[in-house]
């Protein structure tokens, strides 16, 4: 289960951070966000053994993934906020890919996460 909170009514260039409190983790922890009339659009993403992080081109430079392993919490803290950043966003946990060479990896694919939250509202204004 996984249970967002943080989300709220932020000015153009301020900061916020979002929680997602997990009753246990998976391989790969990510953040998504959808606003009214897009397409769900993966954020970062969190690979919960190696703390390796990737990030979607949006986000880069701006948004920090974190995780408390000792509270089974996923932080996202976004800085410099745009209107544009004004969505609904999820944390959600994954098992991730696996190549080839049976290598192990996460990335901002949704299809590669099985479970989601319900999602906190990010409005910046």
């Amino acid at each position: 289960q996984l249970v967002e909170s943080g989300g709220g009514s932020v000015q153009a260039g301020g900061s916020l951070r979002v929680s997602c409190a997990a009753s246990g983790y998976m391989y790969c922890m990510g953040w998504f966000r959808q606003a009214p009339g897009k397409e769900r659009e993966g954020l970062a993403v969190v690979n919960t053994r190696s703390d390796d992080r990737y990030y979607g081109d949006s986000v880069k430079g701006r948004f920090i993934i974190s995780q408390d392993n000792a509270q089974n919490t996923l932080y996202l803290q976004m800085n410099s906020l745009e209107p544009e950043d004004t969505a609904m966003y999820y944390c959600a946990a994954g098992d991730g890919r696996t190549s080839i060479s049976n290598y192990r990896y996460c990335d901002l694919a949704a299809v590669t996460f099985c479970s989601w939250g319900q999602g906190t509202q990010v409005t910046v204004s």
